[in-house]
């Protein structure tokens, strides 16, 4: 049974509020580790002591020093990065606009608890946003989203929300019918964009959007809308460079800087990825602090080979699906692709479940996979930091390495079937315009003509 558009409304007003509270909840959590006394730096004294242990600790914490944040200093203008691999003058490791929402939280700051704070309440709206967007596209399946422990956990891990929001956005956009398709796909074009100069990814969700809008119009006259995948391709690099090039013109070396650290990143026992712990091994006995440099430069080459694969191979199966049904699925496309990412890039952080999060919620995923993934994440999300808290204290951490190998290749498993099963996947409710009949299914809508063999 199909929820009708008026039906929706009350959820999505629920999936909000109970964001809201999730995420108080994280805030409160994430806030134990901030607080006076602080250093001269202001710096919390109680950051270092509690931040594994008791699993409060948040990168949005930790870079308050070392960014010069706690400087106010504006990103990217008037940095480098130094030889060893340390970014200095303001520079921050994210793409340009997550540079900047952390120069707004550190308007106003003087510690790093104030740092915190003002980051949470930039940031909440987003989280807020991408709740009602979820209602109003999958009805009740949004408060996986909204109570789910990844908004707990990750909403204040880092700076996520805003390019989670920006994916869901471009989604929502593509639904609404009343509006020409080409002016909807170029809209969600630039909100993808916008997603890339956040975080990255969402960029590649451009490409199965493109092949979307190619074969979308088909006629008798015309086979495909090379024109209308022309306007979508032009509008998201027109986006990232009108974001990018002010930054890179007033100081190439502090804007290639982020790029370069990423480069430079190692995979090594932060990264909670099968490159550390099923790769490294394999080049002999090693102290996690010391360098592999075979290791190293096989990860930085095998890696992005792979991920690029894995995009190929998804956007193939979706041309295949394509021929089958008449219609390029471009969600499960793009979300098979954060699979092939999340499984073979050489760093994967706890709080990149939120990415995945949405895919769950719109995409008809078996429920036996959905809680089995976030097991795994929970396993992982908890047991890395009190790994890390017992290696630091030197007491024995066989447990929680138990936990982090589970939650590690737990998830990596579940990856590899998602990869499968998304591409498969049919939206869990159709897509509904104000113009349209509340209960229509896509399943109903007459496909393109079968394209030639």
């Amino acid at each position: 049974m199909h929820i009708g558009v008026r039906q929706r409304a009350p959820i999505a007003a629920l999936a909000v509020g109970l964001a809201g509270l999730s995420m108080l909840v994280g805030y409160l959590q994430k806030a134990r580790c901030a607080g006076a006394p602080f250093d001269d730096a202001g710096r919390s004294l109680i950051f270092d002591r509690i931040k594994d242990t008791q699993v409060c600790y948040s990168d949005i914490q930790l870079l308050w020093l070392g960014r010069d944040v706690n400087l106010h200093v504006f990103p990217y203008l008037t940095g480098g990065i130094n030889s060893d691999g340390t970014l200095t003058g303001g520079t921050v490791e994210y793409p340009v606009l997550s540079g900047v929402l952390m120069w707004l939280g550190g308007i106003g700051s003087h510690t790093d608890a104030d740092f915190l704070l003002h980051s949470a309440l930039i940031l909440a709206p987003f989280g807020l946003l991408t709740a009602w967007m979820l209602g109003r596209l999958a009805g009740w399946w949004a408060l996986l989203w909204s109570v789910g422990p990844p908004l707990i956990l990750y909403a204040f891990h880092n700076w996520e929300l805003p390019v989670i929001a920006m994916s869901v956005a471009a989604i929502f956009v593509m639904t609404l019918e009343r509006i020409p398709l080409r002016t909807r796909a170029v809209i969600a074009a630039v909100l993808l964009a916008v997603g890339f100069c956040l975080k990255l990814y969402p960029g590649a969700f451009v490409l199965p959007l493109i092949a979307y809008v190619l074969t979308h119009d088909r006629t008798a006259e015309r086979r495909y809308d090379v024109r209308g995948a022309v306007m979508v391709g032009v509008a998201a690099i027109t986006t990232v460079v009108a974001v990018n090039l002010p930054f890179a013109l007033i100081s190439f070396q502090g804007w290639r800087a982020s790029f370069t650290f990423q480069q430079n990143r190692q995979a090594d026992i932060t990264s909670n990825s099968i490159w550390y712990w099923g790769l490294r091994p394999l080049f002999g006995p090693h102290d996690a602090d010391t360098p592999v440099p075979a290791y190293d430069q096989t990860v930085s080459l095998v890696s992005p080979l792979l991920v690029c694969a894995a995009f190929a191979v998804a956007m193939r199966l979706g041309w295949l699906r394509y021929q089958r049904e008449g219609i390029y699925p471009w969600i499960p496309v793009s979300a098979a692709m954060l699979c092939g990412f999340l499984l073979l890039h050489k760093v994967h952080s706890p709080q990149y479940t939120l990415w995945l999060v949405p895919f769950f919620v719109l995409l008809r995923v078996p429920w036996g996979l959905v809680a089995a993934y976030l097991v795994a994440d929970l396993s992982l999300g908890i047991g890395v930091f009190k790994y890390f808290g017992a290696l630091v204290s030197e007491t024995d951490a066989t447990t929680f390495e138990l936990l982090v190998k589970f939650g590690v290749w737990g998830r990596a498993a579940l990856l590899m079937v998602l990869f499968f099963v998304f591409l498969r996947a049919s939206l869990r409710h159709p897509h509904v315009s104000a113009t349209t009949d509340p209960d229509s299914d896509q399943r109903s809508r007459p496909k393109s003509p079968e394209p030639a063999r």
